[in-house]
């Protein structure tokens, strides 16, 4: 059973920093991308952030280029999302996904088969 887990999740003063990590486990592919998406409070769906494939290339929403920056280490197995000037706005439980699919530029939550159990970040005003 493959399994991400997600960590670096807190609170943080708007302005401020964190940094997510993501770990997936089980999986008995070696080639992924990683997303990172985010849920808030009420809503169903989950909101792209962004990813990363195995060239490694990267993408993000609109709303978090310059701030955000995602980067994996294939030696530790484990993706990171930094996330820097937070804004309240900001504030959600956020999700690591795996895509089986290594060089996928994919921002669609359902083509993410695999998904942790997410760790919320709150910034406060």
């Amino acid at each position: 059973q493959v399994q991400p887990v997600e960590s670096g999740g807190g609170f943080v003063q708007a302005g401020g920093s964190l940094k997510l990590a993501c770990a997936p486990s089980g999986q008995t592919f070696t080639r992924y991308t990683m997303g990172w998406f985010r849920q808030f409070p009420g809503k169903e769906e989950r909101e792209y952030v962004a990813s990363i494939n195995w060239y490694p290339r990267t993408a993000y929403a609109e709303f978090v280029k310059g701030r955000f920056t995602i980067s994996r280490d294939d030696a530790k197995n484990t993706a990171y999302l930094q996330m820097d000037n937070l804004k309240p706005d900001d504030s959600a439980t956020y999700y690591c996904a795996l895509n089986r699919l290594p060089y996928s530029a994919s921002k669609i939550e359902r083509d993410y088969a695999y998904w942790g159990q997410g760790t919320q970040v709150t910034v406060s005003s």
